[in-house]
């Protein structure tokens, strides 16, 4: 009989053995549990699930994030419910052909709060969840890990989570992602501008497409379905990089996720599924 509690902590402790940008160091200041908390959220959904990914790097979107997304969109799929990729335009362009998708404005924080409640009544969805989003800081404008305003590039997702009726989860990888507003009393000491937007539950990871693999081993456990076995980031990887795609760190169209080889993702993947009987 597995100890569901136990496992969550320890796929939680894999996620942030590496400490890239500081979240190991984070993890004390929330509770232990939150990726089977935010499983529980996603368990019996069947209805809309609106997933909110994009951060821009020079003139195009990041590796991270957009990888995890794709990864719990085919896992919600199998699992009855219908998820919404929601992106800025040139994103939700390059999506839309293989994904359902909601497009929101770029560079239009304030604005953005009228287009996300309209999104909001259309969808109706039971839970949202962000993966590597741009989170505004408080001065109300977005920025990336070296400090430098790319508020004119965001597409403003924030809102989607703080007008919410629903459940709602983040995953963030460095302090300045939708969600880190429920530690950033902590993230006062790291060398970033952070993120002030909460959520209902914040997951942490050494790089934010891992931490949908956390979320992905409990819903394979209570599915009766693999789901990681699924999971398939270097053809994700494969998929971004012909619509454009730059590694994050790197700044390279290449098959990595913030500096690391898709390898690192894959055994990550491999180690979780041994730990959960598969």
């Amino acid at each position: 009989m597995i100890n569901e509690q136990a496992l969550s902590k320890q796929i939680e402790a894999m996620l942030v053995e590496r400490n890239l940008r500081g979240m190991k160091d984070l993890q004390p200041e929330l509770m232990a549990g939150y990726c089977i908390r935010g499983a529980k959220v996603l368990r019996d959904i069947k209805g809309t699930v609106l997933i909110g990914t994009g951060f821009p790097v020079a003139n195009t979107f990041e590796t991270d994030g957009p990888v995890g997304a794709m990864v719990l969109y085919s896992a919600l799929e199998v699992l009855g419910a219908t998820p919404v990729l929601v992106c800025g335009k040139s994103m939700a362009d390059a999506f839309q052909h293989d994904y359902r998708t909601c497009v929101i404005s770029t560079g239009l924080a304030e604005e953005g709060l009228a287009e996300a409640k309209q999104a909001l009544a259309h969808y109706q969805p039971d839970a949202i969840i962000s993966i590597e989003t741009p989170g505004l800081a408080e001065n109300g404008c977005y920025y990336n890990m070296r400090g430098e305003d790319i508020s004119a590039r965001v597409a403003c997702f924030d809102h989607f989570i703080t007008q919410a009726s629903c459940p709602t989860l983040a995953i963030g990888d460095g302090g300045n992602e939708i969600g880190m507003g429920n530690v950033k009393g902590f993230l006062a000491k790291l060398n970033i501008i952070p993120s002030v937007t909460e959520c209902d539950e914040l997951i942490i990871a050494d790089v934010s497409n891992w931490g949908v693999y956390g979320l992905l081993a409990f819903l394979s456990l209570w599915s009766k379905h693999d789901l990681l076995a699924d999971a398939c980031p270097e053809t994700s990887l494969k998929y971004i990089a012909k619509l454009g795609s730059v590694d994050g760190v790197t700044g390279k169209n290449e098959l990595t996720e913030d500096g690391l080889s898709v390898s690192e993702g894959i055994a990550l993947i491999s180690r979780i599924r041994t730990l959960i009987g598969y």
